[in-house]
């Protein structure tokens, strides 16, 4: 390759050839390298453990392992533990291997699999970036066995010692929901709006927590710099209402000032926030408002084709921006009787009817908090409709709900403490204190 790159003009050609070559090159050694100093700290560990009651050693067994230069071979003790009838290797726990992957590529395989498209997409992906053969189908099996390790940890009880001290003047809590497709075992028996009443997606739940420390010089309010973070769930509400508290409870929410949860409306969700954030300032998304003051004219004017229609639209959101909802309802039901469209127009009103204390945008704005969802909104087609709601993707609940908890981690920005409570999990299959207890 050197001889032809000297002997005549280089070429895009050459270069791209040139350059996957050195990087072969690079990887052949540090792939020696690594799988040397790994045999040492196996052999090491072998040396050192104590087997668990129970456990008889059995023989020293070879693996191929894979990490981010290549494939190695390691040689490591295999026990077996009698009473349990399973095996167990010392070495593959301390190291943190995800069977035949070392941690490294084990991460990168999951920051991958949940991160593009698809898992051919990943495929693709690591091998032109960073010539990696691993094929979509492993990528997957990683991804899901991770990612249950992932949903135990955002579903994890809270610890005293990792909730943060910061007393942020403001603390937003807010929910979503969103349709992923899945599979039709997945929906037997579920009402949807297709024909016939049958379902094709299943209800995900986004929930998003953030502060706020200050406004800006015409007092809209700022967000803080990376304060997001998400926990997800395709359980029923009643469930995931308890996880969305303990991530709020993580991040500060018991030492915060003023506390808002930001909802679109539904009943569930207020629900939800009575029930898990007792004594909150509840927030109607202001746009959803504006979507249901639209079925409120519709109702009244006939049609949203209408002269009128975006006229008086304008006229509801200037109003509900001045505390005007109680009057808006009041009007159209005078309205509404005068043209005797009584029955249809009350059923469009009944949102705002349910709503008022939460519609109170002027005096929400005069203290400077957000009055829209838009966060958490982003968040669902971020956070699971770009990996759940491709085209021709279809998922098992469980599939859906280990990807979707590592894409709330990454997008949280706590992989690293994910992955020390990962290998930590590992490290401590061999402690011997929870079989002698």
């Amino acid at each position: 390759m050197m001889a032809r790159f000297q002997a005549q003009a280089p070429t895009g050609t050459l270069v791209q050839e040139l350059e996957g070559l050195v990087r072969t090159a690079i990887f052949k050694p540090a792939n020696v390298l690594v799988g040397y100093l790994l045999q040492a700290a196996v052999d090491q560990i072998d040396a050192t453990y104590q087997p668990q009651p129970g456990q008889v050693f059995k023989e020293r067994v070879r693996v191929q392992i894979q990490g981010l230069f290549g494939h190695f071979e390691l040689q490591r003790d295999y026990y077996y533990h009698t009473g349990k009838q399973q095996g167990h290797y010392p070495a593959d726990a301390a190291l943190g291997l995800e069977g035949g992957y070392t941690p490294a590529l084990a991460r990168l395989l999951c920051l991958e699999g949940a991160d593009e498209a698809s898992y051919q997409k990943a495929e693709l992906h690591l091998a032109e970036t960073g010539g990696i053969a691993v094929s979509a189908r492993q990528i997957q099996r990683v991804v899901q066995q991770v990612g249950q390790a992932a949903q135990a940890w955002q579903q994890r009880e809270v610890q005293s010692q990792e909730c943060a001290r910061d007393e942020a003047p403001v603390f937003y809590v807010s929910a979503d929901g969103t349709g992923a497709p899945m599979r039709p075992e997945e929906l037997e028996g579920r009402k949807g709006k297709q024909a016939g009443g049958g379902a094709k997606t299943r209800q995900v739940y986004l929930g998003c927590v953030f502060t706020q420390h200050r406004v800006d010089t015409e007092g809209h309010p700022v967000r803080d710099w990376e304060s997001t973070t998400y926990v997800s769930s395709l359980a029923t509400i009643d469930e995931f209402g308890p996880l969305l508290r303990r991530e709020a409870l993580r991040r500060g929410l018991g030492s915060a000032r003023k506390i808002v949860l930001l909802i679109d409306g539904a009943v569930g969700l207020e629900h939800m926030g009575r029930s898990c954030f007792t004594g909150c300032v509840q927030i109607v998304d202001f746009f959803h408002a504006l979507e249901h003051a639209g079925l409120v004219l519709q109702a009244l004017l006939g049609h949203k084709e209408h002269p009128d229609y975006r006229r008086r639209l304008r006229h509801w959101a200037k109003r509900l921006l001045k505390d005007g909802v109680e009057q808006l309802i009041a009007q159209s039901r005078r309205e509404a009787a005068r043209l005797g469209r009584g029955a249809a127009v009350e059923e469009a009103l009944g949102y705002f009817v349910r709503n008022v204390d939460r519609m109170q945008y002027g005096s929400f704005r005069a203290q400077g908090f957000f009055i829209g969802s838009g966060v958490v909104e982003a968040g669902c087609k971020t956070v699971i409709g770009a990996r759940c709601k491709q085209s021709g993707m279809f998922w098992s609940v469980r599939g859906a709900e280990n990807v979707l908890a590592l894409r709330c981690i990454q997008a949280s920005r706590r992989l690293d403490a994910f992955w020390k409570f990962r290998l930590g999990q590992h490290a401590a299959r061999n402690d011997a204190l929870p079989l002698a207890a």
